[in-house]
């Protein structure tokens, strides 16, 4: 009888769990090569007559604000632009982002003395202190203090298991 009885309850288990993989991996989507017909989730979104589908992930985030300034300031830190998105990891699996730090001030500025939040920022991939290093917690310097040219941009990766957020917190204005 309790044989009976587990082999019942394993086979309902394995019955499920072939339900729930099914209808996990049914959705839209596109295949993925070499993953056995998995397949990614896409969002669906619709606005008025037009339907979005936009993948899981966001390929850059954009830290984009309107200057605040005070009528006679050159520039402000919102003339600071940090992009940064997803790109291949590293052989040994790490992920990596790839940042890209732009200049838009509309006067005409060079702006000098960048200092981004980044926590702990820390990299499996060695970056050039001379584009980006972090001071402290918290602190990280762009450009080695030197001024971003108006227009400019730097650009760097970094390896780690998560992205870092990164914010710029003061600028010198040259």
């Amino acid at each position: 009888m309790n044989r009976r009885f587990l082999f019942v309850l394993s086979s309902l288990s394995f019955a499920v769990l072939f339900l729930f993989l099914v209808a996990l991996f049914s959705g839209q989507g596109k295949n993925i090569n070499g993953s056995f017909g998995l397949k990614l989730l896409r969002l669906r979104i619709n606005q008025g007559n037009h339907t979005l589908l936009t993948p899981h992930r966001k390929l850059l985030r954009t830290a984009l604000a309107e200057p605040n300034r005070i009528w006679g300031e050159k520039c402000s830190k919102a003339d600071i632009v940090i992009n940064q998105g997803p790109t291949a990891p590293l052989p040994s699996g790490i992920p990596t982002y790839t940042v890209e730090i732009l200049n838009i001030c509309v006067s005409g500025c060079d702006i000098s003395g960048i200092h981004l939040t980044c926590g702990w920022f820390s990299s499996a991939r060695l970056i050039n202190p001379k584009i980006f290093k972090r001071l402290r917690y918290n602190d990280c310097l762009v450009n080695d203090g030197k001024p971003l040219i108006n227009g400019g941009t730097l650009s760097f990766q970094y390896a780690n298991t998560f992205l870092y957020p990164l914010s710029v917190s003061r600028v010198v204005c040259s």
